[in-house]
């Protein structure tokens, strides 16, 4: 019983991460034939892409934070300390601000919204499934830490910390790793901003 409920888990993760590379994919696409309406050069351009790089991050520190808690442990336990005392998906919600920082690189706060919504529809359907395989392992202790946890926005009034940590070192490393993929935007969102400024892209459309 336990063996299936833990291959149910990873094929939800892997289907996380396949939906989530065919919405980047997608949405990258979009930002080759669009263009932010202030102009590449534009002091609003440059701005929004400033903002979404600390977006990133921020995330990139939030998710190897949070990994310090969860890494390894998900499977095993139920993690209700730390930033898991306050929100349930912690993780989830830096992620949220990566993806908002890799759309801002394209200068638009249309872009950046959008890919924070696609990154909310792929994480809320993950976090069902989720929920679903803990509610059936950890049974009535997982029913109580849900109903006094937000599932998302943090209460900050929850608040709960371990007086020590017991780390391991390959979990936040391999979460740190999957983190600074969000910086490779930069280069890939420049590379088009230089393509379209140069005429190999054509400009299908403006927006803000």
């Amino acid at each position: 019983m336990t063996t299936i409920q833990v291959f149910d888990l990873q094929a939800v993760q892997k289907i996380r991460k396949g939906a989530v590379l065919v919405a980047l994919l997608a949405l990258v696409g979009l930002t080759m034939v669009s263009q932010s309406a202030s102009g590449l050069d534009s002091p609003l351009h440059e701005g929004v892409e400033a903002v979404g790089l600390a977006a990133i991050v921020f995330a990139v520190v939030g998710r190897a934070w949070c990994s310090l808690y969860i890494g390894g442990r998900k499977k095993a336990e139920i993690v209700s300390r730390g930033p898991y005392s306050i929100s349930r998906n912690p993780l989830y919600i830096f992620s949220f601000f990566g993806a908002f920082g890799v759309g801002a690189q394209s200068g638009s706060l249309t872009l950046a919204m959008l890919f924070t919504l696609a990154s909310l529809m792929v994480f809320y359907l993950t976090v069902r499934r989720e929920e679903a395989w803990l509610g059936a392992t950890f049974g009535a202790d997982y029913e109580a830490y849900k109903a006094r946890t937000p599932r998302f926005w943090p209460n900050l009034a929850l608040w709960r910390d371990e007086a020590e940590l017991s780390v391991r070192p390959a979990f936040f490393l391999t979460t740190l790793r999957d983190g600074l993929v969000f910086l490779l935007a930069i280069p890939l969102f420049e590379a088009i901003d230089l393509a379209q400024a140069e005429g190999w892209l054509k400009v299908l459309a403006y927006l803000p």
